[in-house]
C-alpha cells in the first residue's frame, strides 16, 4: 500500500530560531543556512525541534511508500501549506514561518494548507494511505486536513496519552528496529488517551540516528544543555 507523511512542524520561535538567525553564530549547520543553498526544511526543524521532529523525520524516511513523484513525507508550516520535508529553506522562510502561530482561525496558516492539502488529494489514490504525524488532541491539524483526506488520514494509535519527546523516542526506536507502528484513522477516534510507562532511556551515539550537534553547544549556553542529553538519551 502506498504511504506519504504530514509532520507537524518545529516551533519557529523560540531560542534555537533565534540562534540560527543570529548571523554571528559560526557552528557549521549555522553556515549552512545562512549560505545560498540553505538547508533542507527537515533539517532545520530537527535542529529546532530536537527529539520530537528528528523521531519523525526518520521514521517517515524509513516506512513511507509515496507515489511516483512525490516525497517521503510533507511538513505542516505556519504559512506555507504542505512543504518537501526536503526542500532548501533560508533565512527568509524562518523568519516567516516565525510570525504565523499554528492556529486552525488564522487564515494565513488555514488557507496555504487548504490549497496544499486538496491539491494533494486529487494526486492520490484512493488507497494511500496519509499519516498524520502530529498531535491529533486539538483541532490545529486534524479537522484542516479532514476535510481533503477523509478516512484516508490515519495516525499511530501508540501517540495516544504520549507527550512530545516521549513521541519523538518511540518513533526514532521504531526507526532503529524496523518496527511500523499500527495506523487508525483521525475521524471518529479517541483523541485523547491514558498515558503509557515511560520509555527506558537508551543512548543514540554511534548509531544513524545519533543527533549531530555540529559545534551548536557552543552558541545555546547551559539553558540548552539538558535539551541536548535529552536528544542523545532518550
Amino acid at each position: 500500500m502506498e504511504r506519504i507523511f504530514l509532520l507537524s512542524p518545529a516551533y519557529a520561535g523560540g531560542k534555537r530560531a533565534a540562534i540560527m538567525l543570529n548571523q554571528r553564530a559560526e557552528f557549521s549547520l549555522a553556515r549552512r543556512f545562512r549560505s545560498d543553498e540553505g538547508l533542507p526544511l527537515g533539517e532545520l526543524f530537527s535542529f529546532l525541534s530536537g527529539l520530537y521532529f528528528r523521531g519523525k523525520l526518520a521514521y517517515a524516511r524509513t516506512f513511507a511508500r509515496p507515489p511516483a513523484g512525490l516525497p517521503v513525507a510533507f511538513v505542516i508550516t505556519p504559512n506555507r501549506g504542505l512543504m518537501d520535508v526536503n526542500l532548501p529553506v533560508g533565512l527568509k522562510e524562518l523568519r516567516s514561518f516565525g510570525r504565523v502561530a499554528i492556529d486552525e482561525s488564522d487564515p494565513r496558516y488555514r488557507r496555504p494548507l487548504q490549497r496544499d492539502a486538496a491539491r494533494l488529494a486529487l494526486r492520490l489514490s484512493a488507497q494511500c494511505e496519509v499519516v498524520l504525524l502530529g498531535s491529533i488532541s486539538t483541532s490545529k491539524y486534524a479537522e484542516v486536513l479532514l476535510e481533503f483526506f477523509g478516512e484516508r488520514l490515519r495516525f499511530p494509535s501508540e501517540f495516544l496519552g504520549r507527550g512530545d519527546m516521549s513521541r519523538g523516542g518511540l518513533l526514532l526506536r521504531c526507526a532503529a528496529q524496523g518496527r511500523e507502528l499500527i495506523y487508525v484513522p483521525v475521524a471518529g477516534s479517541v483523541r485523547h488517551g491514558t498515558r503509557p510507562a515511560r520509555l527506558e532511556s537508551r543512548s543514540w551515539k554511534g548509531s544513524p540516528f545519533e543527533f549531530q550537534n555540529l559545534g551548536a553547544e557552543q552558541q545555546t549556553g547551559s539553558a540548552s544543555a539538558q535539551s541536548e542529553s535529552n536528544w542523545k538519551h532518550s
